[in-house]
């Protein structure tokens, strides 16, 4: 079954709002890259802000970027497929709207090197040699990339020597670095940091972590999910979602048990470490099936469609309040704006991050009220169609 609605696709942009938020609340708690433990706390307050910090990062870190990036491919396919029935191939246009993304990347790592704009306007470009794929080609693709192979070849070669010591990953001596300009007191410091020292930073963790992989393949995922009408409202797409959920939550268990097993019972660490990024990557992708699923079911049901449809003016524009987090954020807590960085903890940071969503929310409200798409989603849709 092929995606024919022609209809807006409400609950993508409702589950594309709750990425946004979740972001912006792991964002929050990292103070934006700068990892400060505010001292002499009560032993209260120390244990809250464990707590809270070990529920969020462990309901949403790489839960959160995985599902943006499921839903990069099937924005993807939405607008191929609706210049395919014009005629018009849209891969040519949607290479250039990387290359737009790629810019708006590089304005929002100004502010935030931890930006992934950049990222998946690179890695965007694995969708067009697949574009025209069968699904099963796409798939099998997919499945290739999501078993990291990189991680394996690893693993095969620390086989040969399992007592071989690895060196400290290269991103290290990068983030190493980065507190000389984010708390220093000097915003152009800090731009000329996080362009040049922190992209070299994310870029290594980016490969370290095995999202040059996974993205991608979300990406072929997320397109795969629009030819078949996933996000379409019928009895077909919610026994997927049903069906989905049950192995979701099984494969979560089973991979988590795994990984657990492979932290604390592989002794060689030129055996642990490609196999803990593997399983590492398998159980965020499991959890956000998870996610995913239940969004998608419940946004079905009258008693939490209400609520749910709440975070649907924030996915309208998510880019938007992607660029929009990383500047207040970056004000809130670098050394160039509040510097709070010194001063929060993760409840108080979890606090901020509430307040920081309701002015987003807000501003969605008002500005969609008056316009059809956000500033930058409405000059990034501008800058596409350039000389169409």
């Amino acid at each position: 079954m092929r995606a024919t609605n022609s209809t807006r696709l409400h609950v993508v942009d409702a589950l594309r709002g709750f990425a946004i938020v979740t972001i912006l609340l792991l964002h929050n708690l990292e103070h934006f890259d700068v990892y400060h433990l505010p001292a002499n706390l009560p032993d209260w307050m120390v244990a809250l802000d464990k707590g809270i910090w070990d529920t969020l990062f462990f309901m949403f870190a790489g839960k959160s970027y995985a599902m943006f990036a499921l839903l990069f491919g099937l924005t993807f396919f939405l607008q191929s497929d609706s210049q395919g029935k014009r005629g018009k191939d849209f891969r040519g246009r949607f290479a250039w709207r990387l290359l737009l993304l790629f810019g708006f990347g590089l304005l929002n790592s100004c502010f935030y090197q931890g930006d992934i704009l950049t990222i998946y306007a690179i890695l965007g470009f694995a969708l067009i040699p697949v574009a025209r794929w069968s699904d099963r080609a796409v798939l099998i693709t997919a499945v290739v990339l999501l078993l990291q192979p990189f991680e394996w070849g690893r693993f095969f070669v620390g086989l040969s020597d399992p007592s071989a010591k690895l060196p400290n990953p290269a991103s290290w001596q990068y983030f190493g670095k980065m507190g000389e300009y984010i708390t220093g007191s000097s915003f152009m410091a800090t731009v000329a940091g996080n362009l040049t020292n922190g992209k070299l930073a994310v870029y290594n963790w980016t490969w370290e972590t095995g999202r040059v992989f996974q993205a991608p393949a979300l990406f072929m995922l997320g397109m795969l999910a629009g030819r078949n009408g996933l996000f379409v409202a019928s009895e077909k797409s919610l026994r997927f979602w049903k069906k989905t959920l049950l192995l979701a939550v099984l494969g979560y268990g089973a991979l988590w048990g795994a990984k657990y097993g492979i932290e604390h019972g592989i002794g060689s660490e030129a055996l642990r470490s490609p196999l803990l990024s593997i399983f590492t990557t398998w159980v965020s992708f499991t959890f956000m099936l998870v996610w995913v699923s239940l969004f998608v079911l419940l946004f079905e049901k009258r008693l939490f469609h209400r609520f749910l449809n709440l975070f649907a003016p924030l996915g309208r524009m998510s880019l938007s309040n992607y660029v929009m987090q990383s500047i207040m954020g970056s004000f809130v807590y670098y050394g160039f704006g509040l510097g709070l960085y010194f001063y929060t903890g993760a409840t108080y940071s979890l606090l901020i991050a509430l307040g920081l969503v309701a002015i987003q929310w807000l501003f969605c409200r008002w500005w969609l009220g008056r316009h059809k798409q956000g500033p930058l989603e409405y000059l990034w849709h501008r800058a596409t169609w350039i000389r169409s």
